[in-house]
């Protein structure tokens, strides 16, 4: 039998080191850096609704572009392509494997939710990101780009459970999964329209698991919604005892 061919140090490169907690090192100014550090990174088998795989692609012409040249527009370009009123901060070094991501997005209320990503994969034609504990969902979001005949066919796939009991009630009766659809939705056309091209976004979703993993209900401990919630409505009295503090010390 032929010996298997080897993963080249190229390909290793590819992927972030493994860790068992996130670290974000330089949070932005003015940025709500909240439920990041020190969480560890979930994908679709830690989470607590039903598993789905929604898939969303949109063709551009190859003469326009090719699969590399929009892999690297993107990730040049990822926080302008982002839905307006929400924040992704992209890492200064780039979305490079094993860097991380702060988001800031806008809730009910006036609140703005928290949370965080890591860069895992990342090559010429494609890169994933995945998530922190306590997101709205648990799992990875994968971009690519392929050549399809006389086309460039670009795609966002992501594969996730809601995180947990919370928010598979906000997914399912709240509107999150039509908020997920809008968001990729918004980036491919954004991405298109970088490049002067109207064209559809074509959408497909498809639940992989209909079962609820009972046993992850307990990552309601770390939901993003709640502690940013919790932070926020905290924060007069945080202002007044650094108000305070300062009195004391003039």
């Amino acid at each position: 039998m032929a010996d298997q061919q080897q993963p080249t140090k190229r390909d290793q490169d590819n992927w972030a080191k493994p860790v068992s907690q996130v670290k974000l090192s330089n949070a932005p100014k003015g940025a709500l850096n909240l439920n990041v550090d020190g969480r560890r990174l979930t994908g679709p088998l830690q989470g607590f609704g039903p598993m789905w795989q929604k898939t969303y692609r949109i063709r551009l012409p190859a003469s326009v572009a090719g699969p590399s040249d929009v892999i690297t527009t993107w990730k040049e370009n990822f926080t302008d392509f982002w839905m307006p009123g929400d924040h992704f901060y992209s890492p200064l070094t780039g979305l490079n494997p094993g860097e991380v991501a702060l988001i800031n997005s806008a809730a009910p209320g006036g609140m703005k939710l928290s949370t965080g990503v890591m860069v895992v994969y990342s090559d010429d034609e494609s890169f994933t990101l995945m998530t922190t504990q306590g997101h709205p969902f648990s799992g990875w979001v994968t971009f690519s780009a392929q050549p399809d005949g006389d086309d460039t066919l670009v795609q966002a796939q992501v594969l996730m459970r809601a995180n947990d009991p919370v928010w598979e009630l906000g997914m399912r009766f709240f509107g999150g999964h039509r908020q997920e659809d809008k968001i990729w939705q918004h980036t491919l056309t954004s991405l298109a329209r970088y490049y002067k091209v109207e064209a559809p976004v074509s959408t497909e979703i498809v639940c992989v698991d209909k079962k609820m993993q009972w046993n992850r209900a307990k990552n309601i401990w770390h939901n993003a919604g709640i502690r940013s919630g919790m932070y926020m409505a905290t924060s007069p009295l945080r202002l007044f005892r650094a108000s305070a503090r300062a009195t004391r010390n003039s």
